[in-house]
């Protein structure tokens, strides 16, 4: 596969996937999540035992990240991501190919989900640092327990498409 069409393909799939990411960093919509690979879930919370005071501080950043969605923030980005795809769409569908402009918009696209995947580090760090070192420690454990989750819950799945 030649460069225009990796980058251009990543700059598609990097965005979707790790704007689903982010929606998961803060337990989605209500949901536990306890089922999915990935996020920072009630049953984790409960399980790292949190003092009222750290479940108030978390409370606050989750209301936080909630009412930035709330005041346009959300829009904005939804907004720039239709309007990269459209420019996808001109891209893929004009008569010839335009590599340098694939470029650009992929160059474009990249670093936006960069800035994104930033944002969503400083989330889940302020979340984290809210935590005593023991329950750091708790938390490692719990989060290689849920990865090895993840690796045999993909694997069995891969095993019953095989």
């Amino acid at each position: 596969m030649k460069l225009t069409k990796k980058l251009v393909l990543a700059a598609v799939v990097v965005p979707l996937t790790l704007g689903s990411a982010s929606a998961l960093a803060f337990g989605g919509k209500g949901k536990d999540n306890g089922g999915k690979c990935g996020g920072f879930n009630k049953s984790m919370l409960r399980q790292l035992e949190l003092t009222d005071e750290q479940q108030s501080q978390m409370k606050e950043l989750r209301q936080s990240a909630k009412q930035n969605r709330k005041s346009g923030w959300d829009e904005s980005r939804r907004a720039e991501m239709q309007s990269y795809q459209a420019e996808l769409d001109a891209l893929i569908l004009s008569d010839s190919f335009d590599q340098q402009a694939a470029l650009v918009l992929a160059s474009k696209m990249v670093e936006k989900q960069t800035e994104r995947r930033v944002e969503m580090m400083e989330k889940q760090h302020q979340m984290l640092s809210i935590l005593t070192p023991e329950q750091k420690a708790k938390y490692q454990e719990l989060r290689q327990e849920k990865m090895q989750q993840c690796v045999e819950k993909r694997a069995s799945r891969s095993a019953d498409n095989a």
